[in-house]
């Protein structure tokens, strides 16, 4: 096992590892920039190390300042968190040559599946489903649109190196499709670096399901359940849950054992995540694998009560899963709901909720500063209970209770959510936030504290 790991990353995810770490008794060393120097990362880790000014280019993305950190502080591995330079290749590759473990699948994988026409052809190969698209790469509008009357509108423009919603575009009909691709070809390499684009249907207000699993460096493989991430700002999720309204036992088990066949395909191991989108007629397509831990995780984990954090650990430093498939046993209903600051501020008074069923995963204390710089969520509240009206409620009671003063956040408008009749009857899909937004944001106006529709 590590001896010490270098945290490549800041906020609740780097406190979520540092905690991993000290139970599993390995020391920890944050990497923070003149941001975070009073961040609880760098209060809670065995030591912390300045890299840098506050812009993620001179600081968290400096790659050849991680490694020389790293072996300065001898450390034995690097965890990368999600974001940043998680699913970066050349990082992972940088990691292998300077002797220093690398936690998550090799710089291969990471590769293979982040091209995602090279990961669309893999998935094709070997059985699973995926969305009606081009077979190549598109080079240009001619082609596109060529593709296009082939799969028929409405169709999706794609980066090949895209995530997080960048770099794709909707085209609805054939004049559309020139602006479109330039437009998206412009994002995508302003964001990635790489203009590549592919194209596919675009499947209209699909259901977004992602099977987590894990597997180690011997090919054991399993699935740990789904999460449903359908409702979503700007292709940003807003909140996760497990198990998914759609899916029933015999679907899920499908599409479970196809996430295992697709990892397996990549010659896969650490923690990851196999996503489709879903039909209302419950036809699944395989979209990407996100090569990292994932933000909503903890959804999994209290669903299964399993560390993953831990067992992307234990599976970095060689050791097998000591768990197979008939040992996952899924009997919660989970929801997380993410906390957005709306800009920057300072914490005057911070209470979170606690009680049964209850976990938060925030970096925030009572005094601290929220910037400008780095993403704007700041907090997770991830609630279980026996049924889903009983986790709704649950979630009710937490955001009801939580108190961030000093800073506007979506905290409001995520417990009005919570009273939105689709949501209530489990009855949504990515359509969600442009369908009923309005609704809940007019709410918000009247100054109603619920809306309740039960």
């Amino acid at each position: 096992m590590f001896r010490r790991i270098l945290i490549a990353n800041r906020g609740e995810i780097a406190v979520r590892i540092i905690r991993c770490c000290r139970e599993m008794q390995i020391e920890s060393v944050v990497v923070y920039s003149s941001a975070d120097e009073k961040s609880l990362p760098v209060m809670l880790a065995t030591h912390a190390v300045c890299i840098g000014p506050a812009k993620a280019s001179e600081s968290y993305l400096r790659q050849d300042v991680l490694i020389e950190t790293a072996l300065r502080m001898e450390c034995d591995a690097i965890h990368p968190g999600y974001g940043f330079l998680s699913e970066n290749a050349d990082f992972a590759r940088k990691c292998e040559e300077n002797g220093i473990v690398f936690i998550g699948p090799s710089a291969d994988i990471i590769q293979n599946m982040g091209d995602k026409q090279s990961a669309r052809k893999l998935m094709m190969a070997n059985e699973v489903p995926v969305v009606p698209g081009s077979k190549e790469l598109i080079t240009g509008v001619e082609q596109a649109q060529a593709v296009a009357e082939t799969i028929g509108y409405p169709v999706l423009l794609k980066a090949s190196a895209g995530g997080g919603g960048k770099g794709m575009r909707r085209v609805f009909a054939k004049d559309e499709m020139e602006n479109a691709l330039k437009t998206a070809k412009a994002e995508a390499l302003a964001a990635f670096g790489n203009d590549d684009m592919y194209l596919e249907k675009l499947i209209v207000n699909p259901h977004h399901v992602e099977i987590q699993i894990l597997a180690d460096k011997e090919g054991n493989t399993v699935y740990l359940g789904e999460r449903d991430c359908s409702i979503q700002r700007n292709n940003q999720k807003l909140l996760e849950e497990s198990p998914s309204p759609l899916l029933d036992a015999s679907l899920r088990e499908e599409m479970g054992r196809t996430a295992v066949r697709a990892a397996k395909a990549a010659g896969y191991y650490s923690a990851g995540t196999v996503e489709f989108v879903v039909d209302d007629d419950k036809n699944y397509y395989f979209i990407e694998m996100n090569t990292r831990i994932q933000v909503e995780h903890p959804v999994t984990e209290e669903m299964t009560g399993m560390d993953l954090i831990k067992e992307q650990i234990r599976i970095a430093a060689g050791m097998r899963l000591n768990m197979t498939q008939d040992d996952i046993a899924l009997q919660k209903h989970v929801i997380e709901c993410r906390i957005n600051a709306a800009g920057p501020g300072k914490i005057n008074f911070l209470h979170f909720p606690a009680g049964n069923g209850v976990r938060v995963e925030s970096h925030l204390f009572s005094g601290y500063e929220v910037g400008p710089f780095y993403d704007s969520m700041i907090a997770k509240i991830i609630v279980s209970g026996k049924t889903r009206l009983e986790v709704i409620r649950r979630l009710r009671r937490c955001l009801e209770e939580l108190v961030i003063d000093g800073i506007e956040t979506n905290a409001e408008f995520m417990h009005l959510l919570t009273y939105q009749t689709d949501f209530i009857k489990g009855q949504y899909n990515t359509g969600f936030w442009e369908k009923n937004h309005r609704e809940i944001e007019s709410w918000l106006e009247e100054g109603l504290q619920s809306h309740v529709v039960e």
